[in-house]
Order: C-alpha cells, then structure tokens, then sequence
C-alpha cells in the first residue's frame, strides 16, 4: 500500500500552488520506504505536466541527474531523468557515461538485458553527503510511460543505465544503500580527498571491498 494514495491530488496541487521550491525529502522519511502508486488518472494531464516541470527544475538546482516523485514527497510513480554534465574524456570513457536527453517516465519497469554488471561510486538527492559502490546490470531494457501516457521500452547502457536503475528503485521504496558495498560508503569529504577517480580501484583497496 503506498502513502496518503487518496491525497495525492491535493498534495501535488499545494507544491503547484507555492512560491517556495520543495525541499527533498532526506533517508528516514516513510515516503522513500513505501511503493508509490501506478500514475492512472489522480491528476490532470496538465497537472502531471506541471509536476514534470517542476520536478526538473529541483533537479537541476539541486544539482542531479534524475530525481522521483517520493523525493518530494509524493508517493506516485513518476520520475524524471536528465545527464548532459561535462567530464573528463577518461571519465566518460571508464564510467561508459554518455549524454541522457531529459526523460519523463511514468510506472516504469526495468530488466537487465544479459549478465554484465559494473560498479561505480553512486550518491543520492535523497542522502546528502554520502556515496558508495553499486554493481549494477550494465544494460537494462524499460518499459514505461512516457509523457503522453504511452507505454514505450527502451534500452539503455552504461551510465545512463544506472540513472534509469537508481530512479526506478525509488518507486518501489529502494535506495541506492540497500545495494551498496556498505565497506565502500564514503562521505563526500573523503571521496574527493582519496577515491574520486573515473574508476574505483583506489576505493576498493582502501576500503578493503
């Protein structure tokens, strides 16, 4: 059962209708540990499209790469997706990080594609000030919503298959530390100071991992 399914409306409308930015919801918070309800119809296309927005813009200020619903606080199945941050050549190249054009999805599914995985340092919206290590399927195919309500699969690799990953595991009430290597957790401090490469080797004899 997801939260407050029967007040979504008017939770969606009091953001909509405030001057102030939501503020993201930080670990601890019910809303990041319950599945959020399918999108079907609790709001308008027009208020959908509104929420979209705004959800886009708390990306990009937070700063991000994708951000969902319950990370401000609303319990649907509605994210949203976007990675077009300059790097390194080499960081590109090790993370396999191409750009990902903004993306809406809705109610969406992902399976991986085959038996390859990769693990990188990932950090959360919705854990200020921490990192660690997730090994994750390197392709993935998704089945979603797009913003007109069509249900659309795509396949995605590489890094923007991690953002696809770590999006989607919010709406079913996961965070990225449920599937970390817990012995590689690092608060951003000491990742800058001693990890921050393209890769994690550095990290994983450090840590021990």
């Amino acid at each position: 059962m997801s939260l407050y399914p029967a007040h979504v409306q008017e939770m969606v409308a009091a953001l909509l209708e405030s001057d102030e930015m939501p503020a993201i919801v930080q670990a601890g918070h019910p809303v990041l540990r319950q599945p959020a309800a399918p999108v079907e119809g609790q709001l308008s296309v027009e208020e959908l499209a509104a929420l979209t927005a705004l959800m886009r813009r708390v990306m990009h200020e937070a700063p991000g790469v994708g951000l969902a619903a319950p990370q401000i606080g609303i319990p649907l199945q509605l994210a949203v997706l976007e990675d077009l941050y300059d790097l390194s050549a080499e960081t590109a190249a090790v993370r396999q990080r191409t750009p990902l054009e903004f993306l809406a999805i809705s109610n969406p599914r992902y399976r991986p594609l085959d038996s390859n995985t990769a693990a990188f340092y990932e950090g959360c919206l919705s854990m200020t000030g921490w990192q660690a290590v997730v090994e994750r399927p390197l392709r993935v195919r998704l089945d979603y919503d797009d913003a007109l309500g069509v249900r659309t699969s795509s396949e995605f690799s590489g890094w923007p298959a991690r953002v696809v990953q770590h999006e989607t595991d919010h709406l079913a009430g996961t965070l990225y530390i449920d599937k970390a290597l817990t012995r590689s957790l690092s608060d951003d401090a000491e990742y800058v100071r001693r990890w921050a490469e393209p890769g994690i080797g550095l990290a994983r004899e450090g840590l021990s991992f």
